[in-house]
């Protein structure tokens, strides 16, 4: 749902598509991505979670979970972009999560059935 409020000239202001709102949202996935980044999860993997898990994800990094699904596909598209970057650079300290231990927190792997 978009907020809108009236101005002098008798129109609406959209706020969550202003430049404000973009700016905010690109600086808001940025700062998810780094930290998802950190704990080795891929952008495929960041959609494939829950709203409730993403929710937990954002609070852990300090930061106010997104309100819309468009933040958290930018997070993934930037999560891909660093993948690739890290992929080409693999000798580079950034390209090593710091934290991917800490990533079966967040995505669980496949159980394999016993046979």
């Amino acid at each position: 749902m978009a907020v809108t409020t009236g101005n002098p000239g008798g129109g609406q202001f959209d706020f969550a598509h202003s430049e404000q709102a973009a700016k905010s949202r690109q600086d808001k996935a940025t700062a998810l991505a780094r930290y998802i980044w950190e704990r080795g999860i891929g952008g495929a993997e960041l959609l494939d979670l829950t709203d409730a898990t993403r929710r937990k994800l954002a609070r852990a990094a300090d930061l106010h979970p997104p309100s819309t699904m468009e933040t958290w596909t930018i997070v993934a598209e930037l999560l891909d972009r660093k993948s690739a970057w890290a992929a080409e650079h693999p000798g580079h300290d950034g390209a090593t999560p710091q934290h991917a231990d800490e990533k079966i927190m967040w995505v669980k792997p496949p159980i394999t059935p016993w046979t």
